[in-house]
C-alpha cells in the first residue's frame, strides 16, 4: 500500500487547534492570576479602610458598628471580632443552602487581620483636619477595594451571601432584607458603644456609586470576552461588603 502523506491543509489545522488550546490555556492561567490578586489585594485594602474609618472616629459602616460594639465588650480586637462575626454568619449560610466560595472565606479573615494590622501601623487622630480627611480616603478606599474583590468573581462575602439567601428563602426583595439586617445591626452596635454618625450616613450614601464605578474599572475579562461585574450568582444590588 503507497503511503499517502496527510494533506497540508489537516495538518495546518491540527496545527492551528493545537496552538489556539495553548494559548486559551495561557490566557486563563493569566486571567486566574489577575482574578487572584484582585480578590486578596481588595479584602486587604478593604480592612485597611475600615481601619481609617475606625481612627476617623466620625461613624462606621453598619456591620463594623456591630464589630466595635462587640470588641468594646468583649476587650477583643474589632478585627477578631470581625473574623468571629464572619464565621458565625458564614454557618448560617449553612440552613439556606449556599454555597461559599474562595472570596467568601478568604473575606472572613483577611479583611479582620488586615483591619487589625492598620489599626497597629496609623497613629491615632485627635483633630478634625486630620479625621476628615481619614473618613473620606476610607470611604473611597472602600469603594476601591469592593470593586477589586467583588470583579474577581471568587463568590460573594458572607454577609452578602445572607442577603441574598434571605431573599431566597423568604421571597422578600435584597432592598428589604439589606435594609432589615443592616438596621438590626447598626442598632444593636450602637447600644453595645459602636460609633455612628456623619461617617455612617456618608458612607451608606457614597458606597453604591463607587463600588458600581470602580467594579466596571476592575472588571475581569470572561472566556467569552465579555466581562462579569458581580459575584457568579451575586445581585447587584447585594454588592456591598461580604
Amino acid at each position: 500500500m503507497a503511503f499517502r502523506p496527510k494533506p497540508q491543509s489537516v495538518t495546518h489545522q491540527a496545527t492551528t487547534t493545537t496552538r489556539g488550546h495553548v494559548l486559551s490555556a495561557v490566557t486563563a492561567k493569566r486571567r486566574l492570576g489577575r482574578r487572584l490578586i484582585q480578590l486578596y489585594a481588595g479584602l486587604a485594602l478593604y480592612g485597611a479602610s475600615s481601619a481609617l474609618l475606625v481612627e476617623a472616629g466620625l461613624g462606621l459602616e453598619p456591620w463594623n458598628v456591630l464589630h466595635q460594639g462587640l470588641a468594646e465588650l468583649t476587650g477583643l480586637t474589632i478585627g477578631v471580632v470581625s473574623i468571629i462575626v464572619g464565621a458565625v454568619v458564614l454557618l448560617l449560610w449553612i440552613p439556606m443552602r449556599q454555597r461559599p466560595g474562595l472570596g467568601t472565606v478568604s473575606n472572613v479573615f483577611v479583611v479582620g487581620m488586615a483591619m487589625d494590622g492598620t489599626l497597629a501601623l496609623v497613629p491615632d487622630a485627635h483633630t478634625l483636619a486630620v479625621r476628615v480627611p481619614l473618613l473620606l480616603a476610607g470611604i473611597l478606599l472602600n469603594g476601591v477595594a469592593t470593586g477589586l474583590y467583588i470583579a474577581a468573581r471568587f463568590g460573594p462575602g458572607p454577609r452578602d451571601g445572607l442577603m441574598t439567601g434571605l431573599h431566597r428563602r423568604t421571597g422578600r426583595s435584597i432592598r428589604l432584607m439589606r435594609t432589615a439586617v443592616e438596621v438590626a445591626v447598626v442598632v444593636t452596635g450602637f447600644a453595645l458603644g459602636g460609633t455612628i454618625g456623619v461617617g455612617t450616613l456618608l458612607y451608606a450614601v457614597s458606597i453604591g456609586p463607587l463600588a458600581q464605578l470602580f467594579l466596571r474599572m476592575f472588571a475581569v475579562p470572561t472566556a467569552s470576552g465579555g466581562s462579569t461585574v458581580v459575584a457568579a450568582g451575586t445581585p447587584r444590588r447585594a454588592i456591598l461588603r461580604g
